[in-house]
C-alpha cells in the first residue's frame, strides 16, 4: 500500500527557497534563523502585497533542503490520497509511516519543515494585522480631515442660508412696516376728502374713501 501512495502522490514537490525573489512582482522580504527557523517579513512589502498565496508565504521562508525532497505538504498530501480513502485513524498513520521509512524520509525534518512554514504563516498574519493597523489609522486620520473640511464647509454655508433667511425676514417687516403707513396714509386721505363733501349720516364713521366719493357723487344729481 505504501508504494501506490507514492506513486498517487507525484512527484516530490519542490522545498522552500531559501532566497527571496528579487524580481520586484512578487518579493516577500523573509528571513529565517535559529533551529527552527524565525522568519521576519518586510512590512512595506507585505503591504504592498496586500494578502498574498500560500505558496508566495513560504517561498519566502528560509528552509533547510529536505534530504528527501519530501515537504510536511507532500506528506499531508499522501494522507488524502483515494488509497487510504476510508480506512482508520492508525492504519493511515502506519501506512504513511512505512512509505516514509522506505522513502528514507526523517520524521525530525518534515516536523522541522512544519515549524517553519507554521511560524511563517503566524508571522505573515501578524504583518498583515499591524499592516491593517497601519491602514485603518491612517483611513480613520484622512476621514477626520474629511469631516473637519466638510463641518467647516457646512457652517459655512449654513451662515449664507441663515444671511438669506435674515434678509427675507428683514423684507418682510418692511413690508409690513410700508403697510401701517400705507393705512394711516390712506386714513388721512379719507379724512380730508370726507371734508371736502358735504356732511351725511354716518359720514364720519366709516372712514371709507369709496363711500365718501360715492356720497360726493350723488350730491351734484
Amino acid at each position: 500500500m505504501f508504494k501506490r501512495l507514492f506513486h498517487s502522490s507525484g512527484e516530490a514537490e519542490d522545498t522552500p527557497k531559501n532566497e527571496t525573489n528579487h524580481n520586484g512582482t512578487a518579493q516577500l522580504a523573509v528571513a529565517v534563523a535559529g533551529h527552527s527557523g524565525q522568519y521576519s517579513g518586510a512590512g512595506s512589502a507585505i503591504a504592498a502585497c496586500k494578502t498574498v498565496s500560500f505558496e508566495q508565504i513560504y517561498d519566502g521562508a528560509a528552509s533547510q533542503p529536505q534530504r528527501s525532497g519530501y515537504s510536511i505538504l507532500k506528506v499531508a498530501e499522501m494522507l488524502n490520497s483515494s488509497h487510504l480513502s476510508g480506512m482508520s485513524a492508525e492504519i493511515k498513520r502506519a501506512s504513511l509511516l512505512m512509505a516514509l521509512e522506505a522513502a528514507g524520509v526523517q520524521v525530525e525534518d518534515l516536523l522541522q519543515d512544519a515549524v517553519v512554514r507554521q511560524r511563517a504563516l503566524n508571522d505573515y498574519e501578524e504583518a498583515q494585522q499591524t499592516w491593517l493597523s497601519v491602514f485603518e489609522t491612517t483611513k480613520l486620520e484622512e476621514n477626520r480631515r474629511i469631516q473637519t473640511e466638510l463641518d467647516r464647509l457646512t457652517s459655512q454655508y449654513m451662515a449664507r442660508i441663515q444671511t438669506n433667511l435674515d434678509e427675507v425676514a428683514r423684507a418682510q417687516d418692511d413690508l409690513r412696516n410700508w403697510q401701517k403707513q400705507k393705512q394711516q396714509e390712506a386714513q388721512r386721505i379719507t379724512e380730508a376728502a370726507t371734508c371736502c363733501v358735504p356732511q351725511g349720516s354716518g359720514a364720519m364713521s366709516n372712514g371709507n374713501l369709496a363711500a365718501v366719493l360715492e356720497r360726493a357723487s350723488a350730491s351734484r344729481r
